[in-house]
Formats: structure tokens, C-alpha cells, sequence
């Protein structure tokens, strides 16, 4: 008996299983370079199926050799052109009629040309027409997701978002093998199946949306080991289940709006934006999703587009032409998301994006740094936040002009992001712009001036752009203290004070400048293993010297022989100075 096999069943496994079922005994098998080549071509492009395919021929030289099959290979490397006008299965067939050998096959289309052609043929349905899929044995009602990893114990996460613990599925450790075939068959339904689809392929990782179920498949060299994570929705709620506000409500139907709902891996983000985007679609809106991948389960008249040609960009181009009134945007992640969302909400759409975040004020500050601060409001003004499936907190967003919390002078108000709790309307945060540095403010208890806390490695920033030397800052209620070299003093004034009004323009504070005292330095600082060394100076061995941080007294010793302080790094002094240097506030030394 002679077998050609075409690339539908090498992939499958099939000849193998066929062999060691004793259904193909002594027989010839020739396989097609042409299929090797596919094969090839395959596994270099990160593709599961060229691995797969790869692994069953090393399987058939095995047999082989164990006398169960005669091996063959025959033909030539297909050219370009073959490749480009999609001519390999032609190469496969024409290789079984030469051989009048016997076309083994699990593409319908393959044996129907080769019936037309008069070339024998093996029909053989594929995997998920014989048999139920292996991954649904692990699941049930209450599993979210299954983790099934190379060497281990199969594990399955139970419960509900919010809510759910790791369980131990079965007691026997899940092989190497049977993960190549669970993978074997998902691939295949995934490529049969209307509605399902292979969404990512990349080296050692493919991604596959089967139905509802999102599949992830890792290998080397991607991963340590083989694995296979596969996550499925439990609960599909409508937006009634959320008990919303008829306020919130009102805001979720305005195409003005641009909202992020933000939550944890697992919190129920996704869950809610499909009820949303059902609840718009009910009120007679025109609906769109993009994703990556497409795992929202939403009706079947909302149309999920996935990243054209692996660029969601290109994917906004045709939804813009398309003009959705509203699109669900599901995980807004890298800096490119956070632009396309921002155009698109800028091109007036309405616009839900779905964004990892712990807290809400999260969800905003990933926007700072991508998009222009004072853009900010109008691409989001409302975020709301899911833990454990519910809304925990709803901010909203407003622009203004204001005296930032914990300053006083009228002279420093600026433009300000005024983060409010939904309900209530109470202030949160603000954000607005302190020299170089976005701040984001707790408003709360007045404790300490947040410009303690950021202005002093801005300031000297801003003024190491006009002057070099030591430079020590002290801060004050709505202005700041300089303390430079006195050689130092004309250039940071400048004529008739022109330098430092640019300084305090630029920083947003008034400033006094001093001179440093005349027994006052600015020591080496040395970080070693245990310690924190201070060199002064040998000149200066056997004195007293106070350690200055913030223009405080923050510690005193004897200077040593050599002319250095030396502080333990494990004490809390010297934790200190770490945490200090670290922010760039360096420490003074007064010799006394």
C-alpha cells in the first residue's frame, strides 16, 4: 500500500495514529518535499502547526526504523512562484498520481480536485468531526479558567471574578504528548469552525479564540515548558445586574463621553463592557468592538474587529469610515492604544476603552505622558472601576484654572485636572504640570506642602541649567530658599535679575538666593557594601560636623583620620541618606 499524505494530516498526527492502531500495516509512505517545505516554512514563522508538523514526521522516521512503515521523500523544494500562487497541494497531488499511490487527506476541497482528477483518495475527518474536544473535560460550571503546564498537576481556577481559588483537577501529571495533541486538535477546529479563529501566532506562543473559550499555547522558546491556559466566561450579565444610577446611565449614552473602565487581570472588566455595549445596541445605537484578542461576548449583530494587518491603527482608519456611534475598545495597554483611543475619541466617537489599572486614579495616570495633559479631559472624563465584578469607584474629570492644592501664592495658580468622586463631587486628586514633572496630588489633610515633597530635584534641575557648583534647596510655604557658592550668585541673578525671574517662571516659585556658609561643604559621597561614606577631607579630621538634608540637622559625628563619615547602611540613618541621594537631595556638612 502506497500513502502520500498531504500538510492537513502531517499536522493532524494522523498517519502515527493510524500505524499504532494497526489500520496502516507495512506501508509505503511517501512524503512530498513540497509538504516539508510547508512545514518548514511554517515552524519559522512561530507557527504551532509547522512545529506539529515537524514533530509527526520525526515520529514516522521512528517507525520507520522499527521496520512498521518504509519512509520516502520525493520531489523538489517548491519556488516562490509555487508558493505565491498557492500551488502545494497541486505538487501533492500530481506526486500521488505519479506514484499511484493512495492521497491521505483531512482538506474536503483537496479531495474533491483529487476525485475530479480520478487519484485515489483517503478522506479522513478531522479531529473536531470525530471526537469531542479534549480541553472541555477539564471544565465545568463554576471554572473560569484551566492552566495545564508540562510536568504538572492540571489546575482550574473556580469561582467568580472577585471571588475563586486555585483547585487541583486531577492527580496525574498532564505529559508532553498529550498537550501536542490537545494543541493538535484545538488548531484544527480553530481553522474549521466559522466561529472560531487563530488570533495570534508568533514563535513558541499561539493565541486561538475557540467560540467563547480563549486559548493560549505556549512553548519553548517562548516558555520554559509546553502550557496551555484556556479561559472561559462563566456569567453573562446585563447592565440591570450593575444596579447603575440612572445618572451614570445617561453618561454611558452620551457619544460626548470618552470613559475608561478600568479593574485587575480577573476583575470583571470585560464582563461589563460587553453588558454595556448590549445595553447601547438595545437603545438603537450602532455598535463596534476592537480587540485583541476577540474574546467579548457580545451578540451576534456587533461586529469585532481584530487589529488590521497586526495594526490596530489601520483597524481605527476603517472604523472611522464605517462611523460607529459608539466602539468598545477592550485593553487599551501600550502607548500606541492610549494614541489611537485619544484620536479616535478626539474624531468624535464615543468611546469605551478597557484598561488594566489597580485603583482608578491608575487608568488616568497611564493617559499622562501619552496624550497631552490638557487633552486629557476630553479624552476621558469618567473612569470607572471594577473589583470582584462590581463598580467600587466612578471618578470624573473636569479642566481648570487654580491655585494647586498646598500652595498659596495667587501668582502660581495654572492650569489643573480636578479628579472628583462621581457621586459625591468631592476633590480627589488634581494633576497639573510642577516644572518637568506631571504631578498627580492627593487632596486631602493638609500634612506637608506637596512642594516639600517634589520641588527640590526639580529646582535643582532647572538651575544646574544656568549655573555649576553645589546647589542646596530649602522649601518653604509658596517659595524657596537657594543656597549656591557666592562666586556662584551674580550668574543665577543676571542682569538686573533676569536669570532667576526665568528660574522662577520656569519652577513656578519665588526664590531666595544665599550664599552657603564659609564652613559649610559638600562632601564625596561613597556607597559601599555596608556602609555610607561621607569624605570630607583630612584637613577637617578630628572635628565635629552636622550632616544637613533639607537644610536640617539630621545627624552629627567626629570626622575620622582620613577625613570621612561613615554611616551603617542597614541603620536608619543611613537608609535615609540612600533614600535622600536617591531622590537627588545631597547631603551638606557644617564643620563646627
Amino acid at each position: 500500500m502506497k500513502i502520500v499524505p498531504d500538510t492537513s494530516v502531517i499536522i493532524d498526527g494522523r498517519i502515527t495514529e493510524l500505524v499504532k492502531d494497526r489500520k496502516i500495516q507495512k506501508a509505503d509512505v511517501i512524503i512530498p518535499i513540497a509538504v516539508l517545505s510547508e512545514l518548514e516554512h511554517q515552524a519559522n514563522n512561530g507557527k504551532e502547526t509547522g512545529s506539529n508538523g515537524l514533530n509527526e514526521v520525526i515520529e514516522l522516521q521512528k517507525l520507520d526504523k522499527e521496520g512498521k512503515i518504509t519512509l520516502h521523500f520525493i520531489g523538489n523544494y517548491p519556488s516562490r512562484e509555487d508558493i505565491e500562487n498557492h500551488r502545494i497541494d497541486s505538487i501533492i497531488r500530481d506526486i500521488a498520481e505519479e506514484t499511484r499511490a493512495t492521497l491521505f487527506t483531512s482538506d474536503k476541497i483537496q479531495a474533491q480536485v483529487a476525485k475530479a482528477k480520478g487519484i485515489k483518495v483517503y478522506y479522513l475527518h478531522p479531529y473536531h468531526e470525530e471526537m469531542p474536544l479534549k480541553i472541555l473535560k477539564y471544565f465545568d460550571e463554576e471554572t473560569m479558567s484551566i492552566h495545564l503546564r508540562q510536568g504538572c498537576k492540571p489546575i482550574a481556577k473556580k469561582g467568580k471574578p472577585g471571588n475563586f481559588k486555585l483547585i487541583e483537577i486531577k492527580n496525574e501529571k498532564i505529559t508532553e504528548k498529550e498537550l501536542v495533541e490537545m494543541t493538535h486538535q484545538i488548531i484544527e477546529h480553530a481553522k474549521r469552525d466559522a466561529d472560531s479563529f487563530i488570533e495570534i501566532e508568533r514563535k513558541g506562543a499561539t493565541v486561538i479564540q475557540l467560540k467563547n473559550m480563549r486559548i493560549v499555547i505556549a512553548r519553548q522558546p517562548f516558555s520554559d515548558k509546553f502550557e496551555i491556559t484556556a479561559t472561559k466566561p462563566i456569567v453573562k450579565l446585563s447592565i440591570d445586574d450593575y444596579n447603575l444610577a440612572d445618572e451614570l446611565k445617561k453618561r454611558l449614552t452620551d457619544y460626548n463621553r470618552g470613559i475608561f473602565i478600568s479593574g485587575a487581570p480577573g476583575s470583571g472588566k470585560s464582563t461589563f463592557a460587553q453588558a454595556i455595549a448590549e445595553y447601547l445596541y438595545e437603545l438603537g445605537a450602532v455598535v463596534k468592538t476592537m480587540e485583541q484578542p476577540r474574546d467579548l461576548q457580545v451578540r451576534e449583530e456587533i461586529t469585532q474587529y481584530a487589529p488590521l494587518e497586526k495594526n490596530m491603527e489601520l483597524t481605527a482608519d476603517i472604523l472611522l469610515l464605517v462611523r460607529p456611534d459608539f466602539v468598545i475598545f477592550d485593553e487599551v495597554r501600550r502607548s500606541n492604544d492610549f494614541k489611537i483611543f485619544a484620536d479616535m475619541r478626539l474624531a468624535g466617537i464615543g468611546l469605551i476603552g478597557v484598561t488594566h489599572a489597580n485603583r482608578a486614579i491608575d487608568a488616568i495616570q497611564r493617559l499622562v505622558g501619552r496624550v497631552e495633559l490638557g487633552m486629557i479631559p476630553q479624552v476621558v472624563d469618567t473612569v470607572i472601576h471594577i473589583v470582584g465584578g462590581v463598580v467600587k469607584e466612578i471618578l470624573e474629570l473636569e479642566f481648570t484654572v487654580k491655585i494647586p492644592y498646598g500652595m498659596e501664592e495667587a501668582d502660581l495658580a495654572r492650569p489643573v485636572i480636578v479628579v472628583k468622586n462621581f457621586y459625591t463631587k468631592k476633590i480627589l486628586f488634581e494633576i497639573y504640570s510642577y516644572g518637568e514633572q506631571v504631578v498627580v496630588m492627593p487632596v486631602g489633610e493638609k500634612k506637608t506642602s506637596p512642594m516639600k515633597k517634589l520641588a527640590e530635584g526639580s529646582l535643582k534641575k532647572i538651575i544646574k541649567k544656568y549655573i555649576d557648583g553645589n546647589i542646596e534647596v530649602k522649601i518653604n510655604d509658596g517659595s524657596a530658599t537657594v543656597y549656591v557658592e557666592e562666586p556662584q550668585i551674580p550668574y543665577l541673578i543676571g542682569r538686573g535679575g533676569k536669570t532667576i525671574s526665568k528660574v522662577e517662571e520656569e519652577a513656578g516659585i519665588k526664590i531666595n538666593v544665599e550664599p552657603f556658609e564659609s564652613n559649610v561643604v559638600t562632601p564625596h559621597i561613597v556607597k559601599r557594601k555596608k556602609d555610607v561614606v561621607l569624605k570630607i577631607g583630612k584637613v577637617f579630621s578630628g572635628r565635629i560636623a552636622d550632616v544637613i538634608l533639607n537644610g536640617e540637622v539630621v545627624y552629627s559625628s567626629k570626622i575620622s583620620t582620613q577625613g570621612d563619615i561613615k554611616i551603617g547602611r542597614s541603620s536608619k540613618m543611613g537608609k535615609k541618606l540612600i533614600e535622600s541621594i536617591a531622590s537627588e537631595m545631597y547631603p551638606m556638612v557644617k564643620i563646627k
